[in-house]
């Protein structure tokens, strides 16, 4: 009798079948994974930008004037916008793009954080007070 070499059909069959389910938990979670360092960064934004609207206030003593668009520099999944500016307030967004349509925060100058999120599988923490950082409405 010869001495076979290689693998057999049936060894291959449960190799490939370890490796499928193995990659039907991995990928989903490397996908939220994923997702959540990008909140990370529209979160860090608008923080960012609150402080520089912060810093304005103290030079000029009115939020009016401040432009928004230093703060999206080098953001790819986040739009940030300052939607509402008085002398003494200030409402920041920061509106998902690409890859993060359906997620939105707000920040405004009383530290009050929102989330107003779409996107599949999110949703909005209850009562409405922060920033949504992990599925499903985990803050």
């Amino acid at each position: 009798m010869k001495n076979q070499l290689g693998f057999s059909l049936i060894e291959i069959m449960i190799t490939v079948a370890i490796v499928g389910i193995l990659a039907s938990i991995a990928v989903p979670q490397y996908s939220d994974y994923v997702t959540r360092s990008r909140l990370v960064e529209a979160q860090s934004k608008l923080s960012d930008t609150r402080v520089r609207l912060e810093q304005f206030f103290v030079n000029n003593r009115t939020y009016v004037g401040f432009t928004c668009t230093q703060a999206a520099v080098g953001s790819e999944n986040f739009g940030i916008t300052c939607p509402t500016q008085t002398a003494n307030t200030f409402t920041i967004s920061a509106t998902g793009t690409n890859k993060m349509t359906g997620f939105g925060f707000t920040l405004d100058d009383l530290n009050q954080r929102t989330s107003a999120i779409t996107a599949s599988g999110w949703s909005n923490p209850s009562p409405n007070n922060c920033w949504v950082s992990k599925k499903p409405n985990i803050c």
